[in-house]
């Protein structure tokens, strides 16, 4: 059994201080991919032994970013999408290991009066899916981290004020169908189909603890590691971002 675990900890600097070791010597996962880490690598003084760490910057200083910490030495690492107008902010991580591929992805956020809404939705969308789908053609793939959309109305606490905020447009919420469409696997839905389970919480208005919140961090996998699945969930008990972590245990897939 392997457990990767997602999550966006806006700022690993701030987080350090809030609880992520204990965290992670307490959940000792096999693969910890973290999204919007907001600094360089040299700025970060956590090393966990048997851990490879793999980093991805925003050239923004303190802003997005990527990284990825691993037992299992990768066969190749890439990193970004290979396209130069979307890969200065350190939004993705591909680690190529024997049997398939493990993709960290920060996606933009559309922002809170939609101005990035047109690149997000006709541009970066549309380019992630082609690219874990090129993936997919040499072998299977799991793509995890904030997707910064909740896909249907089961996955905010308030759909009916949402429908043109960031996050829950028809234009965001299409992006995750078509990912769905291409045969991707929501891996928290493959389990799961009940209400109020949610990974992100506004800081404003006490959100998180009258669990007023969003599901936009995932586990999506290719339709044939399914009979890999195990376990997937969410856990909101983690504090320290606005985020928790999301995590998935997959059987005969890692050395």
């Amino acid at each position: 059994m392997t457990k990767l675990i997602s999550w966006n900890v806006n700022g690993l600097r701030a987080i350090l201080k809030k609880g992520f070791v204990e965290f992670f010597e307490q959940e000792m996962p096999d693969i910890l991919c973290l999204q919007e880490v907001k600094a360089t690598q040299d700025q970060i003084d956590v090393d966990f032994p048997g851990y490879e760490l793999y980093w991805n910057a925003a050239e923004k200083k303190g802003y997005s970013g990527t990284a990825i910490y691993t037992r299992f030495k990768p066969l190749d690492v890439k990193y970004g999408l290979g396209l130069d107008h979307h890969d200065k902010e350190g939004r993705v991580i591909t680690l190529e290991f024997d049997k398939v591929f493990v993709v960290t992805v920060y996606t933009p956020n559309s922002q809170d009066d939609l101005r990035r809404l047109p690149y997000r939705t006709t541009q970066w969308d549309c380019d992630f899916l082609a690219y874990v789908k090129s993936l997919e053609q040499k072998k299977p793939v799991i793509f995890c981290g904030d997707l910064n959309v909740a896909h249907k109305e089961i996955d905010l606490a308030n759909p009916k004020t949402n429908t043109r905020c960031a996050g829950f447009t028809i234009e965001e919420r299409t992006g995750f169908d078509n990912i769905v469409a291409a045969g991707f696997v929501d891996t928290f839905r493959h389990f799961n189909q009940e209400p109020k389970n949610y990974t992100w919480w506004s800081y404003r208005t006490n959100a998180r603890a009258r669990n007023v919140g969003w599901r936009i961090d995932y586990f999506c996998v290719s339709a044939v590691l399914r009979e890999h699945l195990v376990a997937a969930a969410i856990h909101p008990d983690a504090m320290g971002s606005d985020h928790c972590p999301v995590s998935i245990i997959v059987k005969d897939l890692f050395e």
